[in-house]
């Protein structure tokens, strides 16, 4: 198997990022790129998915122009999310062939990787089943939403968006008290710092998220550790 691409974009605004995952998508239909995982940050920043539950945003314009924070209404599944600094973005963008696809099969494996990472930290992660995303104890820390987007070139699908996980205290309570996530109201949020006390980088746990995003999916491990430095992906190609 082709090994997985992982590039760190560090902090990158939504709309350049959802554009970056559209050209690689098309490259990846193409077969002029392998699957690759993108981690990086967002600065604050609302979407809200194909369900389209405007309400879940409690915000008027003027709140949100004070707070810096945008929004999007984007093509991948779910509701209503939060994105902003100290939170882990990571988009998956792998070709899927036809046979045998199970949305909710590739689903549970997103949250299998990110269950294996908390497991790192002494953390048990689970699941609802009535929810996506990755939970501990009635605390959401992950939330995911994705988009299939069928392969013109070839045969399948080619996945794009992914999850966010909640690394640094505080991001579980300054965007997300701002709307009903995923339009969840009956359970909180938290963060992996709120949970385990330690001072933690989105990017360190970056790093610590490739082995087990590799393991879930079937990628060969690599012997040294990922490096997930800077790219050029961002250049004026994009």
């Amino acid at each position: 198997m082709i090994p997985l691409q992982v590039e760190w974009l560090s902090r990158i605004g939504y709309e350049e990022a959802w554009d970056l995952q559209k050209r690689l998508v098309r490259e990846i239909d193409r077969g002029e790129r392998g699957d690759t995982l993108l981690l990086l940050e967002h600065p604050p920043t609302y979407t809200i998915g194909s369900d389209r539950h405007p309400e879940h945003l409690l915000l008027g314009p003027e709140e949100l122009k004070r707070k810096g924070i945008s929004v999007f209404q984007i093509d991948r599944g779910g509701d209503i999310t939060y994105h902003g600094p100290g939170q882990l973005v990571g988009y998956p963008l792998l070709y899927l062939d036809s046979v045998g696809l199970d949305l909710h099969q590739y689903l549970r494996d997103l949250e299998e990787a990110i269950i294996g990472l908390l497991g790192e930290f002494g953390l048990e992660g689970g699941r609802k089943p009535a929810y996506t995303g990755v939970w501990v104890g009635d605390e959401k820390i992950a939330a995911i939403g994705v988009k299939f987007n069928k392969a013109r070139a070839r045969r399948g699908f080619v996945t794009s968006h992914g999850f966010a996980l909640n690394v640094k205290r505080g991001v579980e309570k300054e965007g997300f008290s701002g709307i009903i996530p995923c339009g969840i109201s009956e359970y909180g949020v938290t963060s992996l710092e709120a949970l385990t006390g330690l001072a933690l980088t989105t990017e360190d746990i970056g790093r610590r998220i490739v082995p087990h995003f590799r393991r879930v999916f079937g990628f060969p491990d690599e012997a040294r550790r990922p490096s997930i430095a800077e790219t050029p992906l961002r250049s004026s190609e994009s």
